[in-house]
């Protein structure tokens, strides 16, 4: 293997979305003689525009999709490489990539993302949602369909439900309300009439294309009917590979093929039992169908709450799962429970010189007690920038600590035309019942949830301009004891920023 070497780096960077990417501006610009390589399969890369620090731990962007040649302008010490890859051999400090090149490394940083955890392999009805080539099959395939059933509870499935137009939506959740890796019931029940009145008309197409790293992963019905004959409609460029963001549908026409109505209908509470085909459901006498429903739905699906639906399009909106395939076979990775790469707080894997960051590692330091991971984009980019960081500082032999991002969960995103902003142990997770909750909600303007631990601030969601992220952002990192306030913290009648300035 060694002898082969192409050519030896002092850096490479595996994945060209933007973990990968962020590393590779991070360590460019921390050494710029060294040599640094980006193995990418796609000819476009991710790249982070109109970054925003909206406070301490709060941050905005865009990522835009771009030719890897604007890296190489920018970085001249860059090289890209277009390939897959196809093993590592860490022993070698060397990576093979699928079209039979050998690189050698000095420290390598993977940052292979995350795959669509599908709810069945190879069968023609069912989609998953990842990236713009997954985001453009669809609205090729929905512009044909009357009805698809949407499986999923997270940010992909919530965008989807929201923007499909012209088609029936069947919903079906895992959990008793929509949205739970972002939000609780309360919320959820906010946004739900945001499913039947008619959405905003948009000023202009969106020309910018955002994207993200992030997907989550028994009852009855709702439905929600809302009339709307405007049609939006732009364009939209693919390339495969890096995932999709809050503002994928963007561009996209989200059209199915009747005029105008939106209809979502919510199964709750209740997970895929069975896909199949017209043909295999004459075979299955017991099934709950009308008979004149038989036959006349390429793909129906049951669910395990006994009903079963005949569509013409199942999309998988379940999660992902990292992406680790290539760089396992022969090497001995610490891998995590979720099947992520472990990494400590240097964002070191097991094997030596070997980093990770974004969606394909997992996060096995001793956690602040206010912080999280969630394979979102916000994250990505705060991992490749640390991870960046720290290869450099091992390279000149400085110190380095981990860095304040990891101090506090952060995360601004945009539901059914909402701004939502997460902060800390938004959801109460890890808390148990040792925790309280104060919430204040204006219907149809904003809902604000505050959680509180022995008295101090620990978690909120804030759906709506509510104004209030960095003042509660500060509350949480200095732990003030807020006992004295009690209901009056969320009494709209006081400006609570003046109290904590």
């Amino acid at each position: 293997m060694a002898e082969r070497k192409e050519k030896t780096f002092r850096f490479v960077i595996v994945g060209g979305g933007i973990a990968g990417v962020t590393c590779v501006e991070q360590l460019s610009s921390q050494i710029p003689s060294a040599d640094v390589a980006l193995i990418t399969a796609s000819p476009h890369i991710k790249a982070v525009t109109n970054y925003k620090q909206v406070s301490k731990t709060l941050e905005e962007f865009d990522v835009e999709e771009r030719p890897s040649s604007v890296l190489e302008e920018k970085f001249p010490n860059l090289t890209v490489i277009h390939s897959a890859v196809k093993s590592l051999h860490t022993q070698s400090h060397a990576l093979e990539t699928t079209d039979g090149r050998v690189f050698g490394y000095e420290k390598l940083c993977i940052c292979g993302g995350g795959r669509p955890k599908l709810l069945t392999q190879d069968n023609p009805y069912v989609l998953g949602i990842r990236d713009t080539d997954s985001a453009q099959e669809f609205q090729k395939r929905l512009s044909k369909a009357k009805r698809i059933v949407v499986v999923g509870n997270g940010g992909i499935a919530l965008e989807l439900v929201y923007e499909v137009e012209g088609c029936e939506v069947i919903w079906a959740v895992k959990d008793k309300a929509i949205g739970n890796t972002f939000f609780d019931a309360g919320a959820a029940q906010f946004l739900i009439p945001s499913l039947e009145a008619d959405k905003p008309e948009r000023a202009s197409p969106c020309k910018r294309t955002r994207y993200t790293t992030k997907e989550p992963a028994p009852g009855g019905s709702h439905t929600f009917t809302a009339d709307r004959n405007a049609r939006r409609q732009g364009s939209s460029s693919t390339e495969a590979g890096s995932a999709l963001g809050p503002d994928w549908h963007e561009g996209i026409n989200l059209q199915g093929s009747e005029q105008g109505t939106r209809r979502v209908s919510l199964e709750y509470q209740c997970e895929v039992e069975k896909i199949f085909t017209s043909e295999e459901l004459l075979n299955f006498p017991q099934q709950t169908l009308r008979p004149e429903n038989v036959g006349s739905w390429p793909v129906y699906i049951k669910l395990t709450n006994g009903k079963t639906y005949g569509c013409d399009l199942v999309v998988s909106a379940t999660g992902v799962v990292p992406n680790t395939e290539p760089f396992l076979h022969g090497n001995n990775f610490a891998l995590a429970d979720d099947g992520g790469l472990q990494v400590d707080d240097h964002m070191m894997t097991s094997e030596p010189d070997v980093y990770a960051a974004g969606d394909v590692c997992t996060a096995c330091w001793e956690h602040s007690p206010m912080w999280q991971q969630m394979r979102l984009w916000t994250q990505a980019r705060q991992m490749g920038w640390y991870a960046g960081r720290c290869m450099a500082a091992h390279v000149l032999s400085e110190p380095i600590e981990l860095d304040f991002c990891f101090e506090l969960f952060s995360h601004i995103t945009k539901f059914f035309n909402y701004k939502v902003v997460l902060l800390g142990k938004f959801n109460g997770q890890g808390l148990g019942s040792n925790h309280e909750l104060l919430v204040r909600c204006t219907k149809g303007l904003e809902y604000v949830k505050v959680i509180l631990s022995g008295g101090r601030m620990v978690g909120a969601v804030l759906i709506g301009e509510t104004d209030l992220e960095e003042t509660f952002e500060n509350l949480i990192l200095n732990q003030m004891d807020l006992t004295p306030y009690g209901e009056e913290l969320l009494n709209p009648n006081i400006d609570i920023e003046d109290y904590f300035d």
